[in-house]
């Protein structure tokens, strides 16, 4: 039995949802904050890659340069005064210098240009010789005698974030100035394939990405375990406070009330006295005929009934000094099943319990949970229209014991609910309408609970929880 079955349920009660609104607001802010981070991180590689392949590249065109002057420009002036590319030998030396030069330097291509011209006089691609170049920014840089670096895509970025896709393609096309006896004599374009290495900085980049992925969640899911927390006490003390509200409420109502009852049952009870003692002597006495003894008999009868209505008055309006004592709660409960018994067997009803060998000790007052409990089992009885079962179960916490009296009656409706510990309402029509208040008022009076749950048609538990000693 969960102790969370103990608050009360009110519907007036609209919790703040703090977890929801905290769950929405932190997603949204972490959302936003990984954009602008992915970006950051997304730039500063691509930053870091161009710089890294521009050394590169100009390491690789200074030496392409200087094999190009020692291997094919020198020989050449020497052999033949003049360069002409046209001429297979020449063309032959320099496509061996260039392939020799660039061999594992994961160069994908090699095309010299005429620089007055720009047609391509050489290229590892055969196909390409003879063709004529787009005067890009890169080229005309290079006319003026600046080495250029572009970085190339395959154009797969993503979700538009200028971050690559892992496998993509990623190279680089120098031009380089090649320098004759002091003038521009080419133009050299270098396209180089880094996919490998800018591969590997974009797995450094989204394992970067990744680990403040996991970090972002790590710190949203602790900060929503804590919000999630903090709404249940929120909530709690919230149900807390209506409660004790209530209660207060109800304390004040009950003082007046019985103020106003004991006042009155005082009154009453002096007359009514004398009224069933009369009653009593006139049954009694030797010349009275039968039809005055049947009356004398149901005056009598009533005044005691009467006698009893107010003697409950009595106990309602007036406090319980507990008179405490450690006893075995199980104990208490078989006394009034065995006094129940004649009255179970009669109507049918079979009494269920987990009451093994084991006892039950508490410090309580052992007359007043006597007498909740009777009050509780004889409701349970009158609810059974027919042949029935109870079931009367104590759970052990620590601290206190958790008693629960089950039948399967007639329930209560949903409108009788909110009203079952209201002084002098009842359902019955002999009752008093003071057996649950009195019930509520000495296990509150214990320090205690009580709870009830019923549904219309399927029966009705009543939950106590009781300290063990109270404090």
């Amino acid at each position: 039995m969960s102790p969370s079955r103990f608050k009360n349920r009110i519907p007036g009660i609209k919790p703040f949802r703090l977890a929801k609104y905290f769950a929405v607001t932190s997603f949204i802010v972490f959302l936003l904050s990984s954009i602008p981070f992915a970006v950051f991180i997304s730039k500063k590689a691509n930053d870091d890659l161009i710089f890294n392949y521009q050394n590169y590249a100009q390491e690789v065109s200074y030496n392409i340069n200087y094999q190009l002057m020692i291997n094919f420009f020198i020989p050449v002036q020497l052999n033949y005064e003049t360069i002409r590319l046209s001429l297979k030998p020449q063309r032959d030396l320099l496509d061996q210098v260039v392939r020799m030069t660039t061999e594992s330097l994961n160069v994908d291509i090699v095309n010299i240009y005429s620089p007055e011209e720009g047609i391509i006089v050489y290229s590892t691609d055969p196909s390409l010789i003879r063709k004529k170049t787009e005067k890009t920014e890169g080229y005309l840089k290079a006319l003026h005698g600046e080495m250029s670096v572009q970085l190339i895509s395959d154009g797969n970025n993503l979700w538009g974030l200028d971050t690559g896709i892992l496998g993509g393609q990623k190279k680089v096309k120098t031009y380089i100035p090649i320098f004759g006896e002091g003038v521009i004599s080419g133009i050299m374009e270098l396209v180089l394939d880094m996919s490998q290495q800018y591969n590997s900085i974009l797995k450094r980049q989204f394992t970067t990405f990744g680990a403040f992925a996991i970090i972002m969640m790590v710190i949203f899911i602790s900060m929503l375990l804590i919000v999630r927390k903090a709404e249940k006490i929120i909530e709690s003390r919230a149900v807390e406070q209506q409660k004790l509200v209530e209660q207060l409420n109800l304390a004040e109502r009950l003082a007046a009330l019985g103020e106003m009852v004991a006042g009155v049952s005082h009154e009453i009870k002096n007359p009514l006295g004398i009224i069933q003692s009369t009653s009593e002597l006139l049954n009694n006495m030797p010349d009275a005929s039968e039809t005055h003894k049947k009356l004398s008999g149901v005056i009598t009868e009533e005044s005691i009934r009467l006698n009893r209505i107010v003697t409950e008055f009595l106990d309602f309006a007036r406090p319980h000094a507990l008179n405490l004592r450690e006893f075995d709660l199980k104990e208490v409960i078989n006394k009034n099943i065995e006094f129940l018994k004649p009255e179970l067997e009669k109507m049918g009803i079979s009494v269920e319990n987990n009451l093994d060998s084991r006892s039950y000790m508490i410090e309580a007052d052992q007359d007043l949970l006597h007498r909740v409990m009777m009050n509780l089992i004889i409701n349970a009885i009158q609810a059974i229209p027919g042949a029935g079962r109870i079931a009367i179960n104590i759970a052990e916490e620590k601290g206190s014991y958790n008693i629960e009296i089950k039948d399967t009656g007639s329930g209560i409706s949903e409108e009788n609910m909110k009203k079952i510990f209201n002084p002098f309402f009842t359902t019955k029509q002999k009752g008093s309408g003071l057996g649950l208040p009195i019930v509520r008022k000495i296990i509150e009076g214990h320090g205690g609970q009580i709870d009830i749950e019923s549904t219309e048609g399927n029966g009705t538990s009543v939950m106590i929880r009781l300290s063990k000693r109270i404090r």
